[in-house]
């Protein structure tokens, strides 16, 4: 009898590894959402939006792992380097996914070989903006302004090589500007500068320049969507003044290259319904971007369209870094 209570004692213990032993169904524990910049930047928004409601599609504890530095890389080669289990997957962005590549001459990773791609997150313009004290109120008065001092005015952006970053360089090749830029790391010092006056614009995503220009502490000058948003219907289009131009930022998750399609798949559907979560939809249309979703298919061939979208872009524009 003591024999047969002492191994239903041991029985709770001896369950994990029977059931790992039997194939548990997955996702038997926490998964990781890396995100590549720091707490406070529009992707960790994304990811900190959609993390609990995945969570809860999921039936797992989803952990935001912030990992900071290089453009993204140091995130990219660590859920590159990670088992393809699906316990580790990475909330990348059009920065890291399609405008590395092109401006990179070696970039320790390559997003279509290295990377399964699960479901395109939103899609967001970025707007133009400048501080209050500036003496700039439209975008005309912004490029002439640029125009009579050449060499002379500084934009930020959140890190060389960011879309915030080429967009501007493209803007300057496109309209004939000449501006110094000055990198910072991150969106939230570079927008703490852009405020005080300490850099003269910025392009920014929605989530973190709107609640500025909402409080009076930046002037919008233009978003880099085709057409106005419905948000702003008062800030014009750049393309408006600069015929072409076009940036757009996106978020999509992916997670390591060999990741297994059924876990793709199951993390696919489950985004999906997670971004047709009214709230969840509402917060990312409350900042002028659009909700996406799709399948992991769309989202790669967007991936591979962007790349060679950027790649002309930024070598129309010159930028490169070593």
């Amino acid at each position: 009898m003591n024999h047969i209570r002492r191994a239903m004692i041991g029985a709770p213990l001896l369950l994990p590894a029977l059931a790992r032993a039997q194939g548990a169904p997955w996702p038997s524990r926490p998964i990781r959402m890396v995100v590549g910049f720091p707490p406070g930047q529009s992707l960790d928004i994304t990811a900190r939006v959609v993390a609990p409601r995945l969570s809860a599609e999921l039936g797992q504890p989803i952990l935001v792992d912030n990992r900071p530095g290089a453009t993204g890389i140091i995130s990219h080669e660590h859920v590159r380097d990670a088992a393809p289990d699906g316990y580790t997957l990475l909330m990348g962005s059009g920065a890291t996914l399609a405008i590395n590549p092109g401006l990179y001459r070696t970039l320790p990773y390559q997003p279509l070989r290295d990377f399964a791609p699960i479901a395109l997150v939103n899609t967001s313009p970025m707007y133009l903006a400048t501080a209050t004290a500036t003496p700039v109120n439209t975008l005309a008065e912004m490029l002439a302004w640029v125009r009579s001092q050449p060499g002379k005015l500084s934009y930020g952006s959140g890190g060389s090589g960011l879309t915030q970053h080429i967009a501007m360089e493209m803007l300057k090749k496109q309209a004939g500007l000449d501006m110094v830029h000055v990198p910072y790391r991150g969106s939230p010092p570079m927008v703490t500068d852009l405020i005080a006056g300490r850099v003269a614009f910025g392009f920014d995503s929605s989530p973190s320049i709107l609640p500025q220009a909402e409080g009076g502490r930046v002037k919008l000058l233009g978003i880099s969507s085709a057409a106005r948003a419905a948000r702003t219907p008062e800030v014009p289009a750049v393309a408006e003044h600069v015929p072409g131009f076009l940036a757009l930022t996106w978020a999509g998750l992916v997670g390591p290259a060999r990741l297994p399609p059924a876990i793709v798949a199951q993390v696919n559907a489950a985004m999906n319904r997670t971004l047709a979560v009214p709230e969840v939809r509402a917060h990312f249309e409350g900042s002028a971007s659009t909700v996406t979703g799709g399948t992991p298919e769309e989202f790669r061939a967007l991936m591979a369209a962007e790349i060679a979208r950027w790649g002309e872009a930024i070598r129309a524009s010159g930028a490169e870094i070593d």
